[in-house]
């Protein structure tokens, strides 16, 4: 059986690579600039939360417990609208330099749990392409599949999920390659 130590490099570059190929998606093809919307009035609705003292986190509206969801109360809100989920960030906003770096141990930690199911899947010496398939697979579940609970609980477009897919599939494919290149000889 293969040390978990022994595949750091794979880990490591796979990462790497990883986070190389989301920056060419996010800036390079602007792949997911459209999958948001600009609000109508931005301004006003802005100062509206601001006036209300909305602060950083999520939230959903109309918001109910479960025992009320059933309520005719409850069913009125949300028969008229709107109904969604928000998050907010609080003043100062986004922190690309944290979220690029929050984004690379993702990917580090993704590594590991690919690397540790993969080391019990194989064994040293077996070929690059059973290595690509068992840690392309893996990798596509870490990445790419769970976006797809975005669409079922939050609302996100079907479009814009199916995009978040085949971002993993690229990660997932990129993450094999590597893995397969560098796994450990018998």
């Amino acid at each position: 059986m293969i040390c978990l130590a022994e595949l750091w490099l794979p880990i490591l570059l796979s990462a790497v690579f990883v986070f190389i190929v989301s920056s060419l998606v996010h800036v390079v093809l602007h792949f997911h600039d459209a999958d948001h919307s600009k609000l109508p009035d931005e301004d006003g609705v802005l100062e509206a939360l601001r006036n209300h003292g909305v602060g950083s986190g999520s939230f959903v509206f109309p918001h109910g417990e479960c025992n009320e969801m059933n309520t005719p109360e409850m069913k009125a809100k949300l028969e008229k609208g709107p109904v969604g989920f928000m998050t907010v960030l609080g003043p100062g906003g986004f922190n690309m330099g944290r979220s690029l770096l929050h984004w690379f141990l993702f990917c580090l930690l993704v590594g590991i749990f690919i690397a540790y199911i993969s080391r019990l899947a194989l064994s040293p010496g077996v070929e690059y392409l059973r290595v690509f398939r068992v840690v392309g697979a893996t990798a596509f579940l870490g990445y790419g599949i769970s976006e797809l609970q975005a669409s079922i609980w939050k609302g996100q477009s079907c479009k814009s999920s199916m995009k978040f897919v085949f971002d993993g599939l690229l990660y997932a494919l990129v993450t094999a390659g590597t893995f397969a290149w560098l796994w450990p000889q018998a």
